[in-house]
Order: structure tokens, then sequence, then C-alpha cells
């Protein structure tokens, strides 16, 4: 096989990413989907969201799944996502054992504390609530994890992301400027 067809073969693997969003309801858990699915949109691509709430919606679990593709999504379903955002520590240890070899976990380290090692999986574990309340407000701790996706992501840009983000709080240009802060802080982050 050639660098070429190598080279071609994969970039064709990377067609579809997935990720998985968890924690507290209350914590922005759908929105971060939502405005993931919206970037991928802005992108040109097929996306699917799926969220999944708890029996209590503020302070019980929640998760959403977003899948961005270069083409057709036949089902929603992530079992094995390829980015898990982990708000809290139950969602860490749910989830944790499901992301795919070669994935990404972002976690954020105010609520879950030291992550376990794996070798197979990239681990950026920050202190997104305390970011977050040095920007004045700890309900965008969830752009702060999103900034940090965004960065490790192979299907979104920073460019898009703020895009769905200025379309999401278009009557609210207060709020999309705290929102736009925490997610360059996130994206900011090695």
């Amino acid at each position: 096989m050639t660098k070429k067809k190598t080279a071609k073969k994969r970039e064709t693997k990377k067609l579809c990413e997935e990720v998985l969003c968890a924690g507290f309801g209350g914590q922005g858990i759908m929105f971060m989907g939502k405005l993931l699915a919206q970037a991928g949109l802005i992108a040109g691509c097929h996306v699917t969201w799926m969220p999944s709430y708890g029996a209590e919606v503020r302070g019980g679990t929640a998760y959403s799944m977003t899948k961005i593709s270069k083409k057709d999504i036949a089902s929603p379903i992530i079992s094995r996502p390829d980015i898990l955002i982990a708000m809290n520590k139950p969602s860490l240890d749910k989830y944790f054992q499901k992301l795919k070899e070669g994935g990404v976990l972002i976690s954020n380290k105010t609520l879950v504390g030291d992550v376990p090692k794996r070798k197979e999986v990239s681990l950026v574990n920050i202190p997104m609530t305390e970011i977050a309340a040095g920007l004045g407000d700890t309900r965008c701790a969830n752009m702060v994890a999103v900034g940090a996706l965004v960065k490790r992501s192979k299907a979104l840009s920073l460019k898009n992301v703020v895009s769905a983000l200025k379309y999401a709080f278009r009557a609210k240009e207060e709020l999309f400027l705290l929102n736009k802060k925490a997610l360059e802080k996130g994206y900011k982050i090695r």
C-alpha cells in the first residue's frame, strides 16, 4: 500500500466522532450535547443528539450522546464513546471503562478528584468548576469542558462551536460572552 493510500485509509477511519457527556442534572449536560450537535450541523456534518435524564432532573444523573459524522448515522446510541466528558465522580465511575481505546477522557477535577490511569486513553483532568468560578459563574463549567473537547476533536472547530453558542444565546449577549470566555479557557488548556 502506498503512503497516499495509507493516509487516505487513516483519514476515513475518523468519519464519525461519538461524544458522551455525563454529570448531575443542572450541570448543563443536555446543553453541551445540543451545542456539539449544532456545531456539527454548522460544519456541514450529519448529527444525532440523544438526551437521558435521571428520575430527578436537577441533581439526578444525566447524560447525552452526540454523534457527528461525514456520513449518514444509522443509530444515535453510543456504547463506546471516542470522547467522554465526566462532570462528576459517579459519571466517571459509570462510563470510564466504556471509553474506546485511543479515546479522550475530559473530567472535572473539582468534583472527580484524581482519575485512574488507562494507558490506551488520553486523560484531561481539569478543575472546571474552579475555572468557571474564576470567571464569575460556576454554571459555565460545562463550557470549559466543551472548550477542552474542541481542542481534541477531529470533527469540530472552535469557530463552529462559537457560532453555535452565539445562536444558542442570540437574545442574551451577556450570557454568550461569559460562556464564550469559559469555552476559550477550556480550549487553551493542554
